[in-house]
């Protein structure tokens, strides 16, 4: 009996991306945590620091993932809106949690900035902190949304906390490759077939071009390692079909 797979999405949030400005790194760190937590990252989107856009997202992601996880937006400025969003979102109150006030309050600073930081301390009423191995402010958690700082240091901190203890996940997704000189117009109708002999494990082909030519790499991913083998050496016989050599990407 097959595993139902446990899948996840990924709201990356700030008008930074969106405009080229800052390039988001957040999203192939966290789906590697992820993966070995038995979650698969199923689909990431990238939206404005807009509340309309934001809630209307989150409320959609969260009835259609088992998990959604958000970047940005939680910072001390005007347009760092994320925890009102989510508050907005389940129809709580937003609230200062004492737990990040006491983290913020232990630099010393200004009444203005310390007022401005202070921001970073408002969460969602009935929220549970996401620990920040930096020193500085936590995220936190409502029901199966995961809100997390957007600099990739912090976020990659708070992701390092989670484990099975919050997300409840599958088996980890594993991965084999091959390459061959091919190209995917030549092992096409042959790669389809095998795809459809092993309905549970993605097949993919990956062009690739070198000084010494063009080729293919293929790559099978899925949770049974016996079952990947095996397809590895399907893989494997019908590229020497082709009278190619097969070989390891990576050589």
């Amino acid at each position: 009996m097959t595993q139902q797979t446990v899948n996840g999405c990924m709201i990356i949030i700030g008008n930074e991306i969106l405009s080229g400005r800052t390039q988001d790194t957040n999203l192939a760190h966290l789906s590697r945590v992820l993966n070995e937590l038995g979650v698969r990252m199923a689909e990431a989107r990238v939206i404005p620091d807009i509340e309309s856009v934001i809630v209307t997202t989150l409320n959609e992601c969260r009835k259609k993932f088992d998990y959604v996880f958000t970047s940005g937006g939680i910072g001390p400025t005007h347009d760092d809106i994320t925890a009102a969003c989510i508050a907005r979102a389940f129809n709580v109150e937003l609230i200062y949690h004492p737990d990040i006030v006491e983290v913020i309050k232990r630099r010393q600073a200004p009444p203005e900035v310390m007022e401005s930081r202070l921001l970073m301390a408002r969460v969602p009423a009935g929220a549970r902190l996401i620990d920040n191995p930096t020193g500085g402010p936590q995220g936190f958690q409502m029901e199966n949304v995961f809100v997390m700082a957007g600099v990739p240091a912090v976020m990659q901190a708070m992701a390092s906390t989670l484990d099975q203890d919050r997300i409840k996940g599958g088996l980890p997704v594993r991965s084999r490759s091959i390459g061959a000189f091919l190209g995917e117009s030549t092992v096409a109708t042959a790669l389809s077939a095998i795809q459809d002999q092993h309905p549970d494990v993605d097949v993919g082909s990956y062009p690739f071009y070198r000084p010494e030519g063009y080729g293919t790499n293929l790559v099978i991913r899925g949770t049974d390692e016996a079952e990947l083998e095996r397809i590895k050496e399907k893989l494997r016989l019908m590229i020497t079909s082709f009278g190619a050599e097969p070989f390891e990407p990576d050589r």
